[in-house]
């Protein structure tokens, strides 16, 4: 029996558990996505940050370039002059910088490959962003249908009515309409059968005073009379 209670137990607060995280699942991909989208921006901000070391691994490279390329100028015009001694130690310059030009596009090729990563990287997670975003907005909407179609429509705030309430309260304002309608006419129809005409007519009728209510012979009487007069 304890082993049943337990069992039951479980399988409530799981239930439960799983109603919640359905109730909950708009919030939670709200959340998700903000999420997401902050990674994106970072990812971002890394590849920018990417592309501007290697913009400046590039100037850095170009002059360089510039400075070996005019050193071997006045190198060669040492060499000219005889002045080996300053050719050798241009040279030893040149060497350097040649060093470093070699490290600086070793750099560029390493950040070549990771900025074209990142590109993939940042490309492929705003795509997927988006179509998690038109699927939010498909989700939202076919939950908000799914609530209307079933009926038990529930308030999105305590204070406000639902759609059940609102058929409700025309119902009952309908039915108080049609009561009070019937009520009307049977209080016409009650008057109409006691009051002062209705006695009026039923003297008029035994022949007590004028009639009420013209009959046949009467309008006949009426037409003859008028024929009478014009002839």
């Amino acid at each position: 029996m304890f082993k049943t209670v337990l069992t039951l137990f479980r399988g409530s607060v799981a239930a439960a558990g799983e109603e919640l995280e359905d109730r909950a699942a708009l919030v939670i991909l709200d959340q998700q996505m903000r999420d997401a989208a902050a990674a994106v921006d970072r990812s971002k901000r890394t590849l920018a940050l990417a592309i501007a070391q290697d913009q400046q691994e590039g100037r850095r490279l170009e002059t360089t370039n510039a400075r070996i390329a005019d050193l071997e100028v006045r190198a060669t015009a040492a060499l000219d002059g005889g002045r080996e001694d300053l050719a050798r130690e241009a040279a030893q310059q040149i060497a350097g910088l040649e060093a470093d030009r070699d490290a600086a596009m070793t750099a560029r090729t390493l950040f070549a490959q990771e900025i074209a990563r990142l590109k993939r990287h940042v490309s492929n997670a705003e795509a997927r962003l988006t179509e998690l975003d038109r699927g939010r907005r498909i989700a939202r909407a076919s939950e908000a249908v799914r609530n209307l179609r079933r009926g038990g429509i529930e308030a999105a705030r305590p204070y406000e009515s639902t759609l059940p309430e609102a058929e409700a309260t025309l119902r009952r304002l309908r039915e108080r309409q049609v009561e009070a309608a019937a009520a009307d006419e049977a209080l016409i129809e009650l008057d109409a059968a006691s009051g002062p005409l209705a006695t009026a007519e039923k003297l008029s009728e035994q022949g007590f005073g004028p009639r009420i209510k013209s009959t046949a012979d009467d309008v006949l009487a009426r037409l003859n009379a008028k024929r009478t007069q014009t002839t």
